[in-house]
């Protein structure tokens, strides 16, 4: 279907109007471009009606998964370019919108990673690794998988307009 056309669904004999909207960034893999994926994530959410609080929860979660890349990526990460793509999904009864980051790091399935039992105390904790525990809690949901030599790491959001 091409880019931003309705797509009418029959779903129990009552017709309803489905628009997937896509928009796409390619970045390289440094903090300046960090921010500019930021900027542009809110950009394209502002302009398709995302609601903000969703809006944040994605960029929490590209800021996560952008650091992610680059600092375990490896030198492929860091040498190729990044391929961002959002994809808002508006329908009456359920909207979503997604965000895939896609690079070309040492493949890594980050839904593999076991889910981590959070400190009780501040005592307990130890610095750093709770980026996948912020992504998973800030999205509805997370996919991933690796083709063509490149990680396809997706996460999202839904919302009801009712």
């Amino acid at each position: 279907m091409p880019k931003g056309r309705l797509s009418p669904d029959r779903l129990a004999g009552t017709e309803r109007s489905v628009s997937s909207l896509f928009d796409e960034l390619t970045i390289g893999a440094d903090g300046a471009e960090v921010r500019r994926a930021s900027e542009w994530l809110d950009a394209a959410c502002r302009q398709r009606d995302v609601p903000q609080a969703h809006v944040e929860r994605l960029a929490l979660c590209l800021h996560e998964a952008l650091a992610n890349v680059i600092t375990h990526g490896g030198r492929a990460a860091l040498s190729a370019p990044i391929g961002l793509q959002l994809e808002v999904t508006l329908d009456r009864d359920c909207s979503k919108v997604s965000v895939t980051v896609s690079d070309a790091g040492i493949a890594f399935n980050p839904l593999s990673v076991p889910k981590k039992i959070l400190p009780k105390t501040l005592d307990d904790a130890s610095a750093g690794g709770l980026g996948l525990v912020m992504i998973r809690r800030c999205s509805d949901w997370l996919d991933y998988r690796h083709a063509d030599g490149r990680n396809h790491f997706t996460f999202g959001a839904r919302w009801t307009l009712r």
